[in-house]
């Protein structure tokens, strides 16, 4: 373009926008100095449409929802049974019908513990409002002791602790990773039981009752009941001393399956109030799916020795009977005094060992102290890092 025009349309570009502009200012003002029914009609009704928008978006996803829910439910299971069985595996046997609720949660029948429109359900809520365990009254952290657990675990890089100490006299304490989730071992065999005798409590069977071993109950790991004779009967006193004092797995499962299975179980944890505790496995657990914090294993102590609603003083002391003969005594038990009395419950799969229990000094101090410890597979660093904690935390308590 030559220059001329170059200038002239530059002239003329400024000189619209310049009387653009002023017609703009000119409406702006017109219209404030008016009345707000001259604002911009498109301003005006922005707001409404994006209302109006994310109401349609929101019926759009209730539909889409409902129709995705209806495929899963009742199209897929009706179309694999009448179409794809009857062209790619035809069968005589047309009144066999496949279950995909079973196929998709294979374990539900045994780990639910609510029915929720006929089905059952596992429901992780706790009844917090109506809980049968009490909580721990906590005072204060202890800081000094909680340093002192703090530096040991940094010597021991490899171990992953989570401790929970609570002292009965001042109800001072100590927290570390107390409510993260860890493997429990056989540490959950003491919410089994108290299960236990609740279900003797209600009614349901007593002590003296006998259970046969069968093959279904014969497992591996620790105790001597997987090698007794099969369909040898035992009473359920007999059972639960097992179950504790060498921690026996058959013995164990044979108690499950008496109060009703690990679905009885999981619904009696809901019910003390307990939101991270669960059994999934039967015994041996080697895999850790069972599942509980150090501040929930605390607690569960506190309510077998302080709660008289939770179990008769009868049931109490027959508990720690067992607990006061446990056979593993290499754990937090090394690190204590002479003279002390430990109520406890061991643990190991490997990859997690641990124990919990209540100590009772020769001078009458009296704690609750629980160690769980993640480590590499058996390796004895988590068995040092415990007795050193155990030796630490006696070592502070009774001075």
């Amino acid at each position: 373009m030559p220059k001329l025009a170059r200038d002239y349309d530059s002239r003329y570009y400024s000189e619209y926008r310049v009387s653009n502009y002023s017609q703009v200012y000119d409406y702006n003002a017109y219209a404030h100095n008016h009345n707000s029914n001259y604002k911009d009609l498109r301003e005006l009704n922005r707001p409404a449409k994006r209302r109006k928008s994310k109401r349609k978006n929101l019926v759009q996803f209730m539909i889409s929802m409902s129709f995705l829910l209806f495929v899963l439910i009742y199209a897929l299971p009706y179309s694999f049974n009448n179409v794809t069985k009857a062209m790619f595996a035809p069968t005589p046997y047309k009144e066999i019908k496949t279950d995909m609720n079973n196929l998709s949660f294979p374990t539900r029948n045994y780990l639910s513990n609510s029915w929720v429109l006929g089905e059952r359900e596992f429901n992780f809520s706790a009844d917090e409002k109506h809980s049968q365990m009490i909580p721990i009254k906590e005072n204060v952290n202890m800081p000094v002791l909680k340093q002192e657990l703090m530096k040991l675990a940094q010597i021991y890089s490899s171990v992953k602790p989570a401790v929970y100490v609570w002292d009965y006299e001042t109800q001072n304490y100590v927290d570390i990773n107390a409510s993260d989730i860890y493997a429990t071992a056989s540490i959950i065999k003491i919410p089994v039981l108290i299960d236990v005798f609740q279900s003797i409590e209600a009614g349901q069977f007593s002590l003296d009752d006998k259970i046969p071993l069968t093959e279904y109950y014969r497992t591996e790991g620790s105790g001597n009941l997987q090698f007794k004779a099969r369909n040898s009967e035992y009473t359920i006193d007999e059972l639960a001393n097992r179950m504790i004092t060498e921690s026996d797995n058959s013995a164990t499962n044979m108690l499950i399956a008496k109060v009703g299975a690990m679905t009885d179980v999981n619904q009696s944890i809901r019910d003390w109030g307990l939101k991270n505790t669960q059994v999934q496995t039967w015994l041996p657990d080697l895999k850790g799916t069972n599942k509980t914090t150090a501040r929930e294993m605390a607690q569960m102590l506190y309510n077998i020795d302080e709660n008289n609603k939770l179990l008769s003083e009868k049931s109490r002391a027959k508990i720690f009977g067992y607990m006061g003969h446990v056979h593993n005594n290499r754990l937090i038990h090394a690190g204590l005094g002479e003279g002390a009395v430990f109520l406890h419950k061991t643990g190991d799969i490997g990859t997690m060992l641990g124990d919990a229990g209540i100590v009772i000094a020769p001078n009458g101090k009296k704690y609750i102290v629980v160690i769980l410890a993640n480590r590499p597979h058996n390796s004895v660093a988590g068995k040092d890092f415990i007795v050193k904690a155990s030796e630490i935390i006696y070592n502070y308590m009774v001075k």
